[in-house]
């Protein structure tokens, strides 16, 4: 239900540093991962005729991500073996499972044992410290605990990296606009600091595990890890297992 224009901002951030995003929009189905299949397949035969002049992709270096419900499709996708297209890096954006343990949404990723993740590429996590808590009492949270960011970090295999953008909400890196905007303030809980922090904060992590696992440039990452408050907002905790 979320619209990728709502994502422009993170996404630019992201891109500005010599990134190809593709960032499709996914019909409510549970056939995500079939649908991404589809989208390696093109980005194999295609994605090249839709690209700048001299602009090469570079398809050996390719990483998945994905928000909220988007994050856990991201995980199973990474662990299918039948992807045309082979992963070299793993991003959940306060990745969630379901509305509960024990109503878990397909695709089914979380298997509650730590480090069960079969994966074989590194994992960055990030979460919002607000996703698991509700607006109000009669409405559930979008991320509760069990289900959201904290699990898929407990589950990942090294090298993975935990951030958690401590006062920030679900949605707090998006720009929605009009009664969207409205109806997510009602359903999320928010932050009360800079929507253009979080944007930041959030792309400049991408940017450096992006940089660490697909350029061999870890330094970026490992000031991040060391020196949290770099960030442009208070990232705590901040956990990185690298074997």
């Amino acid at each position: 239900m979320l619209q990728p224009s709502w994502y422009k901002s993170l996404l630019q951030h992201i891109s500005s540093h010599r990134y190809i995003i593709v960032a499709p929009q996914f019909p409510l189905t549970n056939q995500e991962v079939k649908n991404v299949r589809k989208i390696a397949e093109w980005l194999i035969n295609n994605l090249e005729s839709v690209l700048p002049e001299k602009v090469q992709p570079d398809l050996e270096k390719v990483a998945i991500s994905g928000h909220s419900k988007g994050g856990n499709t991201a995980f199973a996708v990474a662990f299918d073996s039948s992807m045309p297209l082979k992963f070299s890096a793993l991003l959940g954006i306060d990745p969630v499972a379901g509305a509960s343990t024990s109503c878990l949404h397909p695709p089914y990723v979380l298997e509650y044992i730590p480090r069960i993740f079969n994966q074989s590429i590194p994992v960055a996590v990030l979460g919002a410290g607000l996703s698991n808590q509700s607006t109000c009492c009669l409405l559930q949270s979008v991320a509760p605990n069990g289900v959201n960011h904290a699990e898929f970090f407990n589950e990942s295999k090294p090298p993975c990296y935990y951030f958690m953008a401590k006062d920030y909400g679900h949605a707090d890196m998006l720009e929605a606009e009009g009664i969207m905007a409205i109806l997510i303030r009602i359903l999320m809980k928010s932050g009360k600091g800079s929507k253009e922090c979080m944007i930041r904060a959030v792309g400049g992590i991408v940017v450096a595990f992006l940089k660490a696992y697909l350029e061999g440039q870890i330094d970026d990452l490992n000031d991040i890890v060391k020196s949290p408050n770099l960030a442009p907002i208070t990232l705590d905790p901040v956990i990185s297992i690298k074997d």
